[in-house]
């Protein structure tokens, strides 16, 4: 089963993903992970990447496209996929399109509310990356890590303005795929206000 999972920042993604790919048994694609892995592994593409970040600008379509299909030939993608993060773009998906058939894109639908409660709560220790949330997973003490007794953090990226920022850019670019897939017929929505296991009872029914 081929997928695209689409959907705002904070809308959960890669949580069902981790879960989805156990149960369909297929591979989660991200296209950060694959951003990351290129540039470990120095490969030509992971090269072209880490100059192209490193100056703060955007990652091409060309090369993010290639990326993706260079990780869809691998063996472990024969017998299907889980595509996170990508495509993003009218082009990236015609791209797609050439060297995939997709069986159903998964639209993540939730409210702006929603997101900012789950992204602004969000908080992190500074040496481990472990993640707490003031409302659904708080630290034992308010504001200190569990482990090491250090402050917690709340990145720049979930304060309130910033995920405002990225949802503006996510609504001005991704979006119009929402429509460029329900066009083909392709398109399911999913509620994911719920608790992961519970989407996930639903993504099964709906992908039956």
């Amino acid at each position: 089963m081929n997928l695209i999972f689409l959907g705002p920042p904070g809308a959960g993604k890669g949580t069902i993903a981790a879960k989805a790919k156990d149960v369909f048994n297929i591979p989660h694609i991200s296209t950060g992970d694959l951003f990351r892995a290129n540039i470990k592994n120095e490969t030509e593409l992971g090269k072209q990447v880490k100059e192209i970040l490193a100056a703060g600008n955007l990652v091409p379509d060309e090369i993010t496209i290639k990326m993706v299909e260079n990780r869809l030939a691998e063996d472990d993608a024969k017998n299907g996929y889980i595509l996170d993060g990508f495509p993003r773009t009218i082009a990236q998906a015609d791209a797609l399109a050439k060297m995939s058939n997709v069986d159903y894109v998964v639209n993540f639908c939730i409210d702006r509310d929603v997101i900012l409660k789950r992204l602004s709560g969000r908080r992190v220790c500074k040496s481990t990356g472990r993640t707490y949330h003031i409302l659904y997973n708080p630290p034992k003490v308010e504001g200190i890590d569990d482990e090491t007794g250090e402050p917690l953090i709340q990145r720049d990226d979930d304060k309130e303005e910033a995920i405002l920022n990225r949802l503006e850019v996510y609504e001005k670019s991704t979006a119009p795929l929402i429509d460029y897939y329900r066009e083909k017929d392709l398109l399911v929505d999913i509620d994911v206000s719920g608790a992961p296991d519970e989407i996930m009872e639903n993504l099964k029914k709906i992908l039956k």
